[in-house]
């Protein structure tokens, strides 16, 4: 029988959803929000540590900055409608914003590749019949990050981001069933040249095969502004969804005149390479509670140590220690001993501390674990260096 993270979400209280406050616009409960906590941070250092610098950007714009990307003609029916103050429209991406970060102030090419990256907000006027727990929302808090950089560097950059979205998935968990090579179909509905598009084409390709992926080509899915690599997950039903992408731009580059000076101290059109390591934390979560069901690798685990004191003045001591170095700890002082140890199991907490007169004695303390192994007695501090030891 296949995992609904739907039901197992609300089971584990990770997260809800009001009719007040309205459909796909589920909220984060303390422990659905500590475990993306964890996992938001650890793609900002993953980011940070490869050269990405972060950002913030407004969730609104202007209508006519999409005008000018290229989303109001082509993206409208997905996107909410723009507000009577200013013509303010609530953003369905972020590239626009960062194509106009980059254009703040003039750039040289010693500055590139530029990696502007953002864990930030954006919008989609999904219809009420597709919304669906995490999976399908309007309200999507996305991984994203645009690459200014010269056209000769495009190819190693769409390398590097397939490293790194390796890098990604398997600290996460995350199974990926099949990468797709999404290109223009026969809507129309597509902007820039044919030049482009070939160019854009063949540097993915270059990339898929240089790093010995395969990939299926996917006419049609293509972005309207250029072709990009999805890097699909499946769900235990086998339902499919694109969870990363890596995307080739010609188009905003020119819609929003950005340019750089050369080596030659002239100016050029940089490239803008649109990559997303992990998705939306929505669909990324929705994706992550159904193939771990539940039971999340220990570093982004809500809780990640309960402790069931028997003696409770060491029990306390031995719980703000763990606390102190950066765990997330949880006391449970109700019930008998099994009872505690059941509920902790049941909420799929890693490691358990039973800490009684015999930790008092020894000072060492034996963790249980959550498949009901126990582990070899040893010092208090090892046992919570081993309990840290598990982030990436």
């Amino acid at each position: 029988m296949s995992v609904d993270h739907r039901k197992l979400g609300r089971e584990l209280d990770l997260f809800d959803s009001d009719p007040l406050i309205g459909s796909g616009l589920p909220f984060w409960l303390p422990a659905g929000a500590a475990a993306r906590h964890e996992v938001e941070a650890y793609l900002y250092d993953l980011e940070r540590r490869n050269g990405y610098q972060h950002v913030y950007s407004p969730a609104l714009g202007k209508r006519a900055m999409y005008e000018m990307s290229g989303h109001w003609r082509n993206f409208a029916d997905d996107m909410f409608p723009p507000m009577e103050l200013d013509q303010l429209v609530l953003r369905p991406s972020l590239c626009p914003h960062h194509a106009l970060i980059f254009k703040s102030r003039q750039r040289s090419y010693r500055e590139l590749p530029l990696r502007i990256a953002e864990l930030g907000p954006m919008y989609r006027a999904e219809r009420s019949g597709v919304l669906g727990g995490l999976q399908r929302v309007r309200s999507v808090q996305l991984n994203d990050a645009h690459i200014f950089c010269r056209l000769d560097q495009a190819g190693d950059e769409v390398a590097a981001v397939l490293r790194l979205m390796r890098d990604a998935h398997a600290a996460l968990g995350v199974r990926v069933s099949a990468v797709q090579l999404s290109l223009r179909g026969d809507s129309g509905k597509y902007a820039g040249d044919e030049q482009s598009w070939a160019l854009a084409e063949k540097l993915l390709r270059e990339a898929l095969d240089a790093a010995g992926q395969p990939y299926q080509d996917a006419p049609g899915e293509a972005a309207f502004y250029g072709p990009k690599i999805d890097v699909e997950v499946s769900d235990p039903a086998g339902r499919r969804s694109t969870l990363a992408t890596v995307q080739i731009d010609f188009h905003q580059p020119a819609a929003f005149d950005l340019s750089y000076s050369d080596s030659s101290g002239g100016r050029a059109r940089p490239v803008m390479v649109h990559r997303s390591l992990a998705g939306s934390m929505e669909r990324l979560f929705a994706h992550l509670i159904e193939v771990h069901e539940g039971a999340f690798p220990a570093w982004y685990a809500p809780v990640q140590l309960a402790v069931i004191p028997l003696a409770s003045v060491i029990g306390d001591d031995f719980a703000s220690r763990a606390v102190a170095a950066g765990l997330r700890v949880e006391v449970l002082h109700e019930g008998s001993v099994g009872l505690r140890i059941r509920a902790a199991a049941q909420r799929k907490i890693p490691y358990v501390a039973v800490i009684g007169d015999r930790v008092v004695s020894s000072g060492e303390v034996s963790l249980r674990l959550r498949d009901g192994r126990q582990m070899p007695a040893v010092a208090i501090d090892q046992a919570i260096s081993a309990v840290a030891r598990d982030r990436p």
